[in-house]
C-alpha cells in the first residue's frame, strides 16, 4: 500500500502547488494577481519537482496516469499495479484541488469571472478545435514521457573520476530536471491548451470544481474534458514507444 499512498500524496502535492499558482494569478485580490504565464509555468514546474522529491523514492513518483500507462506499455512497469496507481493519482488530484479551494477560500466570491475559477482546476483551449487540441496534448505528453525516461536513464551513468554519482543524480538532481522539463513544455507547448499532459491533473480537479460550493462558478466544461484525459494517454504511450524503439534505453 505504500506505493499507492505515495502516488496519492505526490499527486495531491502536484495539484496543491500547481493549482495554487494558477489560483494566485487569476483570482481577484490575490497578491499574485495578474502574475502572468511565466509565473504559472514556473509554479507548475516546481510543483512537479517537489512532488517527485517527496515520493520519488517510494513509488517512482509517476503522479500521472499517462506516465504509468506509458511505462507499462513498454514493459517498464507492472500491469498489476496500474489500477491502484491510477486510482491513487485521481484521488490525490481531487484532494489537492480541494486544498487549493480551501487555501483561497476568501477569493472565490471576490472573483467575477467563472472561467477564471474553472482555470484553477482544469485546462481549456485558447482556440477550441478538438483535433488541434488533441494533437497538442498528445505531443506535449509524448515529450514529457520521453524526457522523463531520458533523465532516468542518465541517472545511472554519472561519474566523476572513480566516483559513481548516479545515486546523487537520481535522488538529488533528477527530480529538479523533471520539473524543468515540465517548465519547458509549459513555455513551449502550453499556449494552445494549457498543457494538462496528465489525465489525473485535469479530471480530478474538474470533478472537484463540479462538486465544490464555489460562489459564482460556471459549468465544468465536460464537453472538452475527454481531450485532456485521452490525448495524454495516447501521447504517453507514443513517447514511451519512441524511447523503446530507438533503443535509447539500452
Amino acid at each position: 500500500m505504500a506505493v499507492y499512498l505515495a502516488e496519492f500524496v505526490g499527486t495531491a502535492i502536484l495539484i496543491l502547488l500547481g493549482g495554487g499558482v494558477v489560483a494566485g494569478v487569476v483570482l481577484a485580490k490575490s497578491k499574485a494577481f495578474n502574475g502572468g504565464w511565466i509565473v504559472i509555468t514556473l509554479g507548475w514546474g516546481m510543483a512537479v519537482a517537489m512532488a517527485v522529491y517527496t515520493v520519488g523514492t517510494i513509488s517512482g513518483a509517476h503522479i500521472n496516469p499517462a506516465v504509468t500507462l506509458g511505462l507499462a506499455s513498454i514493459g517498464d512497469f507492472e500491469w498489476a499495479l496500474v489500477p491502484g496507481y491510477l486510482a491513487a493519482q485521481l484521488a490525490g488530484a481531487f484532494t489537492g484541488a480541494v486544498l487549493v479551494y480551501l487555501a483561497y477560500f476568501a477569493h472565490w466570491k471576490e472573483t467575477d469571472d467563472p472561467e477564471a475559477k474553472l482555470s484553477v482546476f482544469s485546462t481549456a483551449p485558447a482556440v477550441r478545435n478538438p483535433v488541434a487540441n488533441f494533437t497538442t496534448e498528445a505531443i506535449g505528453t509524448a515529450m514529457l514521457v520521453l524526457g522523463v525516461l531520458g533523465i532516468g536513464a542518465n541517472s545511472g551513468h554519472v561519474t566523476q573520476g572513480d566516483a559513481d554519482l548516479s545515486a546523487l543524480f537520481s535522488s538529488g538532481i533528477a527530480p529538479l530536471l523533471v520539473g524543468l522539463l515540465v517548465l519547458a513544455i509549459g513555455l513551449s507547448l502550453g499556449g494552445p491548451t494549457g498543457y494538462a499532459i496528465n489525465p489525473a491533473r485535469d479530471l480530478g480537479p474538474r470533478l472537484a470544481h463540479a462538486v465544490l460550493p464555489i460562489p459564482g462558478k460556471g459549468p465544468s466544461d465536460w464537453g472538452y474534458a475527454w481531450i485532456p484525459v485521452v490525448a495524454p494517454i495516447v501521447g504517453g504511450v507514443i513517447g514511451a514507444w519512441i524511447w523503446k524503439l530507438t533503443g535509447f534505453g539500452g
